[in-house]
């Protein structure tokens, strides 16, 4: 061996025992790679010429090379050996086995032409099945060799699944678009796929006429594949796999057809098998589970480090069992791809060397280690590149739990303070006021608007940058720092060719020991897009304030329009013998006032008349149709309109309103107190609330359009007999609705809280309008509150 360089520390014996180790791992898997793949071929000739199953015909093949004392590997190369086809024995003479071609492993001997052609294309499509590692490339496979064989032109493969449905897990000349649509199949007796895997039999779908009535058939259209055949893998009542093979040709499949078919079933359930076994990584217990999941939501480098130990019990190598996904070893991979690896053959020259040594002592002793910033040699894109690292390990379980930092270099930290200047707007700038060297950034010129090619600055030159205004401040603000050292942090203007700019500086002084300013450094930095986000800001702050005064104004306006438009009694009133309590509440967005509104009034035959509608929007032009609606509805109905008949006027008003785009609902009623009957009508709007001894429930509306709606509407009436202590409430939709919700959920709130404040003492329709409208109120609210009384009072008084 070389002689050691001293000073480096490694363990040249370590590193040779793990080169030696290394090659012989090779081998080993270079071998074994050999001897899989002739074994699966050997197994793919006996499956195919007899049925078998995987297990069986390894079994088969270990028996033969045991009866025969020869190695696997022999006998495996000796059945492949059979698939030439043997010469034909004289007439007459029965044929015997070769010594060298036992009758175990020929189970077509004597065989004809067809049976070696077969076996010929089955060993040809079992050989290429050992490469394929999944569903998908499993039908790809199988279409490349049943393409010319079968004139196949699509294959699809679908497992069933433990609900009951079938999952579609590979597919091949299949569009992705179909493949989508057809991914999930339910249990449905009309699917081949389905029928092929519950009975355990084929399907030949060979009659389009006839398929389309006894199946569901896979295609857009369906005709695109006049035939196709379904078999169950592996075959029998076992089976779990559907093999779909599609064809444009049109007819029955051939007899030959059929049998390589069938075999390849066969064939493909070993397949399908492998890829059901679950490959798990060294150690992957439940511990190094546990530990994998915790790292997987954790940031930074983290592993888990399992030692490896000889014969002698001395740890000789440590394996990595689990990984963050931050984590990145010196070859590129990263979190679970560093699984399973060993750090000798990441880091080989780590071996005797103070960090190998470090994990020692962590895992003997339980004391954490951390080391001290150590440089390796790493290689970026082919070039060598030299990086530092500090490493920390603590034993965990039987391991160690090891993270790192990588230390960035120069290059990195250079280019970190540009972007930190290019996302800040601002540049570095120094001079020296001794060697009169002056330097700046990039940046720096960029944010003076000075071209690079020009060089910077001398420092008692910068104000000459600046506007007039702002030159002599930046003067005397320089004068300062180089006079007495006094740092300073003073705004100014530039012109640009794009206007003005506002920008920034900031400096300070590196003194001498005797005080004198030697050196000057500091920023400038481009505030312009902050300046006009606050001139902005300033100016809508303005426009704010002059909407506010506005908008107070028109509250103002609206209080006293209001108070005009819909005077509130102070009191419930009696009407024609009912106690009437009536209540309005703008709403608490925008302006106060809107369309709603109410009438309660006694009629000059001692009726009564009660009103409540909604003008659809808010504002001046929804007040003025208001009070159109409400004062010509108690003209029409004063002066003897019936309810119906002033709706249909009400409704033609509208439609020939200005701008004929207004709409409103609305409620009729009219009260005889002779018969105390209650007839009512209405237009779009919510239904009454009824409280009768201790029931609450909304009549049910006659029929009635919205005003303005359409030029023909019909509008019906209905009666109500009210009884002494009945309570009905007329009301506006506002009490009801609420952002996000559905209109039953408002009535059946309403209707809840007036089963809670039904048998109150006047005042109690300020407590329950407290109840439900306990939030903010988005749209007005009027509420007209009748009651019958249970013992008659004088009934004298006006609303």
């Amino acid at each position: 061996m070389p002689p050691v360089d001293p000073g480096t520390g490694a363990d040249l014996s370590a590193l040779a025992k793990v080169v030696a180790r290394q090659r012989a791992e090779m081998e080993r898997l270079r071998d074994a790679a050999a001897t899989t793949a002739v074994l699966e071929r050997a197994k793919g000739v006996l499956m195919a010429a007899t049925g078998c199953t995987p297990a069986a015909a390894q079994e088969e093949l270990l028996r033969c090379a045991k009866d025969g004392n020869r190695t696997l590997l022999e006998q495996c190369w000796l059945t492949l050996g059979t698939l030439t086809p043997p010469a034909a024995p004289p007439p007459g003479k029965p044929r015997v086995p070769s010594p060298a071609r036992p009758a175990a492993v020929m189970p077509w001997d004597p065989a004809p032409d067809g049976a070696v052609e077969m076996a010929e294309v089955l060993g040809h499509i079992g050989r290429d099945l050992v490469r394929v590692a999944s569903p998908p490339e499993l039908a790809g496979c199988l279409l490349e060799h049943l393409a010319p064989e079968v004139h196949a032109d699509a294959v699809m493969l679908y497992e069933r699944l433990p609900e009951g449905g079938m999952e579609l897990i590979g597919h091949a000349g299949v569009d992705a678009t179909l493949a989508a649509q057809w991914r999930h199949v339910p249990p449905l007796t009309g699917m081949a796929a389905f029928d092929a895997v519950h009975t355990g039999e084929p399907r030949w779908l060979e009659d389009l006429a006839a398929d389309r009535g006894r199946y569901l058939l896979i295609g857009d259209p369906p005709e695109q594949w006049p035939s196709r055949a379904w078999l169950p893998v592996p075959a029998g009542g076992t089976a779990t796999v559907a093999l779909g093979v599609l064809r444009r040709h049109s007819g029955p499949f051939e007899p030959r057809e059929r049998e390589l078919l069938l075999a390849l079933a066969r064939l493909c359930a070993g397949r399908l098998r492998a890829f059901d076994t679950p490959r798990e990584p060294a150690g992957e217990d439940g511990f190094t589970r546990n530990v994998q999941a915790v790292l997987d939501a954790l940031p930074g480098t983290a592993i888990l480090l399992t030692p490896l130990r000889g014969a002698s019990g001395r740890v000789e190598d440590y394996r990595i069992d689990a990984a963050t996904a931050d984590a990145v070893d010196v070859f590129g991979r990263t979190g679970r791809n560093m699984v399973g690896t060993h750090i000798l053959e990441s880091y080989p020259s780590v071996a005797g060397e103070t960090l190998w040594h470090g994990y020692l002592r962590a895992l003997e002793t339980g004391a954490p280690y951390e080391g001290e910033p150590f440089a390796y040699q790493d290689v970026s894109d082919g070039v060598p590149v030299s990086a530092t690292y500090s490493v920390r390990a603590a034993r965990l379980g039987a391991g160690l739990l090891v993270t790192w930092l990588r230390h960035d270099p120069v290059e990195r930290q250079e280019q970190r303070l540009a972007d930190v200047q290019r996302l800040g707007n601002l540049g570095w700038a120094n001079w020296n006021l001794v060697t009169q060297e002056i330097s700046w950034s990039a940046q720096a010129y960029a944010v003076l608007g000075r071209p690079p090619a020009r060089g910077p600055l001398r420092l008692e030159r910068l104000p000459g940058l600046a506007v007039p205004e702002d030159g002599a401040l930046l003067a005397r603000s320089i004068g300062e720092l180089v006079d007495g050292g006094r740092s300073f942090d003073v705004p100014f203007r530039v012109e640009a060719p794009g206007g003005v700019r506002h920008l920034r500086m900031v400096a300070e002084a590196v003194t001498d020991p005797d005080g004198t300013p030697a050196e000057v450094h500091g920023f400038v930095q481009d505030l312009t897009a902050q300046r006009s986000a606050e001139l902005a800001l300033v100016e809508s702050e303005r426009a704010m304030l002059l909407q506010r005064g506005v908008l107070q104004a028109e509250r103002a306006l609206a209080a006293k329009m209001q108070h005009a438009l819909l005077p509130l009694p102070s009191k419930p009133a009696r009407l024609a013998g009912l106690r009437v309590e009536v209540a309005y509440l703008a709403a608490q967005t925008g302006t106060h006032v809107g369309g709603d509104w109410f009438s309660a009034i006694e009629l000059p035959d001692c009726d009564a008349l009660f009103v409540v509608g909604d003008v659809a929007g808010h504002g001046m032009d929804a007040v003025a149709t208001m009070a159109q609606l409400r004062f010509t509805a108690k003209g029409m109905v004063s002066t003897g309109s019936s309810l119906t008949g002033a709706l249909a006027r009400l409704n033609q008003l509208l439609l020939h309103s200005r701008d004929g785009q207004i709409t409103a609902t609305m409620v009729l009623a009219r009260y005889d107190p002779d018969t105390r009957v209650l007839a009512w009508a209405q237009a779009g709007h919510p239904p009454p609330l009824l409280m009768r001894r201790g029931e609450a429930r909304y009549l049910t509306r006659p029929r009635g359009m919205l005003l303005g709606a359409t030029s023909a509407p019909v509008y019906e009436s209905g009666e109500l007999r009210l009884e002494p202590g009945d309570r009905l409430l007329l009301y506006t939709d506002g009490l009801v609705e609420r952002l996000g919700e559905g209109l039953d959920a408002g009535f059946d709130r309403l209707a809840e809280a007036v089963r809670a404040h039904g048998h109150g003492e006047p005042g109690s329709l300020d407590a329950l309008l407290a109840t439900l409208l306990a939030d903010e109120r988005r749209d007005d609210v009027c509420v007209v509150d009748i009651r019958m009384p249970l013992e008659d009072d004088v009934p004298d008084a006006q609303g």
